[in-house]
């Protein structure tokens, strides 16, 4: 057992100061038990935490250390920028150079806004869709999850034809009247929810490849039956590519599968880890943004230049090495194919999904492409195996319900040591049930 004497300590003092102790829930380890780890420093795939254990990490901020952490590259960008200072409320030149970048990468995008979070951005395109088409409600997917906005805070109603509940406090009524959630790769429930608001949806929003009801993928033409959906009804297709942009390939899952969305949501990769986010797609969609339209959106840090210098130096140089998505997918498949091994021959025969550099184990020998087929997962069992692996050295999410990334500092010996983590916690999660 590692000892946790200095984070125990710290989590008891923020939860005094912080509510429930962490600034995003799924830190506080509810859905594993136990505390929380604090962190002191990364580096590559390392983590050290505040009582100097070391781990691996496959959380990797929840996407966007890509290179793994502290990459020299990223280091060296964001030493000039501060020569500059940390924030002006102006136009800069990195703004601009990164805006062509993006455009540049992402086959979608003809004019794009930067923001400061995955949430803001996702919060924006639904505005702008709004005000595009003139209609209120949106279509959403159970699971997929897109920041903490309001009209994304929506349970599923009964049934494809059934508007949203708030499965929030503070989400009212009336926006939840105009969500309608549907199931995950299930084609027919949109359609029927389309044809049950004809003319009343502005916009689809989903992950083209969730990350967030652990790792799903797309079932084979459900990405190309919701563009022919939308296009077919005047509804703006938003891909929200925060945690698949520039990972699954350089342009993203849009890029991958050849699916073209209306408007595409950024985040956290685009800043290299720093605070950030953007949206952007069609001309004739973003110009409906302020000031060159109608749709009000605006942010005093939006385009910070520590963040535009961070996110510009990594984008170039995933841009410049199209070869690292071959040795990232090499990697992580050897990692899937590894579990996947390991649990059949312990008997379990759990499912372990993956596309690309993202995968999931889930405690479920059923095959999972939605919401209700991940929720079959035996999630104690889960929070057993997630800290048999944390005494370890391993450091996964600490959910079943989060995809785990992969970064190219992962090397051959690394994937080695998770295999022999892996095998050793399945056992240690089962022999104490």
């Amino acid at each position: 057992m590692l000892n946790h004497t200095n984070s125990a300590a710290l989590f008891d003092q923020a939860k005094s100061l912080i509510p429930g102790g962490v600034n995003s829930p799924v830190r506080a380890f509810r859905s594993v038990g136990g505390g929380p780890v604090f962190m002191q420093s990364a580096q590559g795939a390392w983590l050290t935490d505040v009582d100097g254990n070391r781990y691996v990490d496959f959380i990797n901020s929840w996407g966007p250390m890509i290179l793994g952490h502290a990459p020299e590259v990223v280091l060296e960008a964001v030493r000039e920028a501060l020569q500059g200072s940390l924030s002006f409320g102006a136009p800069t030149q990195r703004e601009v150079a990164m805006a062509g970048l993006i455009r540049e990468m992402v086959p979608s995008i003809e004019k794009v806004r930067l923001v400061n979070s995955g949430t803001e951005a996702c919060m924006s395109a639904i505005r702008v869709a709004r005000g595009y088409t003139g209609r209120s409600k949106i279509i959403k997917f159970e699971g997929c999850y897109h920041g903490h906005g309001d009209s994304f805070l929506i349970a599923a109603g009964s049934g494809a034809l059934t508007l949203g509940t708030p499965d929030s406090a503070g989400v009212t009524e009336g926006v939840a009247q105009d969500t309608i959630t549907v199931a995950y790769n299930d084609l027919a429930a949109v359609k029927a929810a389309v044809d049950a608001n004809p003319e009343q949806v502005a916009a689809l929003i989903l992950e083209p490849v969730v990350g967030n009801m652990g790792l799903v993928a797309p079932g084979p033409g459900f990405l190309q039956g919701l563009r022919d959906l939308c296009t077919a009804n005047g509804i703006v297709l938003i891909f929200d590519e925060v945690m698949t942009g520039f990972r699954l390939a350089p342009g993203g899952a849009q890029e991958l599968y050849g699916v073209t969305p209306d408007l595409t949501t950024l985040g956290k990769i685009i800043g290299g880890g720093l605070p950030v986010g953007a949206y952007g797609g069609r001309e004739d969609i973003m110009n409906c943004v302020a000031p060159a339209g109608k749709v009000y959106q605006a942010g005093t840090l939006s385009g910070n230049p520590l963040a535009t210098a961070a996110g510009f130096a990594q984008l170039s140089y995933l841009r410049d090495n199209p070869a690292l998505y071959e040795q990232l997918n090499a990697t992580t498949t050897r990692l899937a194919d590894g579990t996947r091994k390991i649990a059949a021959e312990l008997g379990l025969n759990y499912t372990v999904n993956q596309v690309g550099s993202m995968f999931s184990l889930f405690f479920t020998a059923e095959p999972v492409n939605s919401l209700d087929d991940a929720k079959k997962s035996d999630t104690a069992a889960f929070g057993r195996y997630f800290h048999a692996m944390l005494n370890r050295g391993i450091y996964l999410a600490p959910s079943q319900y989060e995809a785990l990334f992969v970064s190219t500092a992962i090397t051959s010996d690394i994937v080695d040591l998770y295999l022999s983590a892996c095998r050793e916690s399945l056992q240690e999660a089962h022999a104490q049930r």
